[in-house]
């Protein structure tokens, strides 16, 4: 590397053990703001907030990332990961999300044997012969229940919760197994992710055995071939990012525009379609995205970390190598 090009670091070594993704309790790695209705500046200098020349326009609904908050006069503004300056007024907290997927443990009959909620108050019913009543019992959106066992009749689908409690199958999304895709390291116990895109669930296996299962929200169109399609078929992580800029800046054509910096915790496995964090809405159970994988804050921090390749401590970006190829990746 050409030395022109870097300069030492003033800070101590890491540590190998030391970890290398750092958040808070919702999983983020930054403190994330939206731009409020009237839309906002971004400057390079905070001295030049409010009366030089902006570096940046910010539209109503862009997010950035605020990495330090200060003070000039009266006025509070708060620099971006990018290193803009932006007035603290303009920006909206992004609202935290304690929402996790949860480890598989031992299967029910084959199957996992809990599922999600996915509709704001679903309704638990009390099973007489072959009628469902509702018994004035609800689960609210993203509780975890049991799935014990699903009959299929006249009233429509049902799913055992407990021993005295169903639950219309509608309301919740179910995590499937499948048989492995043929690769040859996963009978060795190769790390691999299965997506379902009909429950928009997700389950990770070390080999043939399933660890961990979430909830996903896959892209808006199943036409083969559009920009909203999250493609079938099986791939391979072919980069991990800390965090990434999405927009859609470019596209002339566009209803509306939007620009997300620094989303978190990014795995493209096929072109510019990856699994990543998603703050900006709640809508997991249910197709969402532009074509990626999106997941609660707190999986997509935990999956960034179990897949390969491992990023080291400091690092903001790794590539596969033939020693450490990355994780499959299969949309079903």
């Amino acid at each position: 590397m050409c030395h022109d090009d870097v300069e030492l670091s003033g800070f101590p070594p890491m540590s190998v053990d030391q970890s290398m993704v750092r958040s808070g309790p919702d999983g983020l790695p930054f403190r994330y703001f939206f731009v409020t209705a009237d839309g906002s500046l971004a400057y390079e200098r905070i001295e030049d907030t409010d009366v030089g020349e902006p570096a940046m326009a910010l539209e109503p609904g862009f997010a950035v990332a605020v990495v330090e908050e200060r003070r000039l006069g009266r006025e509070l503004y708060g620099r971006t990961n990018r290193g803009l300056w932006v007035p603290m007024r303009d920006l909206g907290a992004a609202r935290t999300f304690a929402f996790r997927g949860a480890d598989v443990g031992t299967l029910v009959d084959g199957t996992i044997p809990f599922a999600w909620v996915v509709v704001d108050h679903a309704r638990l019913f009390s099973r007489r012969g072959q009628m469902f009543v509702a018994n004035g019992e609800r689960l609210s959106r993203f509780q975890k229940s049991g799935f014990l066992e699903q009959v299929d009749g006249f009233q429509g689908s049902y799913a055992r919760v407990d021993d005295d409690n169903w639950i219309r199958t509608r309301d919740v999304r179910h995590p499937t197994l499948a048989p492995p895709p043929a690769e040859p390291g996963i009978p060795l116990g190769e790390r691999w992710i299965d997506i379902e895109l009909a429950s928009q669930t997700l389950v990770a296996y070390e080999g043939t055995r399933p660890v961990f299962a979430t909830i996903v929200s896959t892209g808006k169109s199943k036409r083969k071939g559009h920009p909203f399609e999250t493609p079938l078929g099986v791939h391979r992580i072919w980069v991990k990012l800390l965090s990434s800029v999405m927009d859609n800046l470019e596209n002339e054509e566009a209803s509306r525009y939007y620009r997300i910096e620094d989303v978190p915790y990014v795995q493209y496995f096929s072109k510019g379609v990856g699994l990543h964090a998603a703050f900006w809405h709640r809508s997991f159970g249910h197709v969402r995205s532009h074509g990626c994988v999106n997941l609660a804050p707190l999986d997509a921090k935990r999956l960034f970390t179990w897949t390969g390749p491992h990023m080291p401590a400091g690092w903001i970006a790794v590539l596969p190598t033939r020693y450490e190829p990355g994780t499959i990746v299969r949309i079903r």
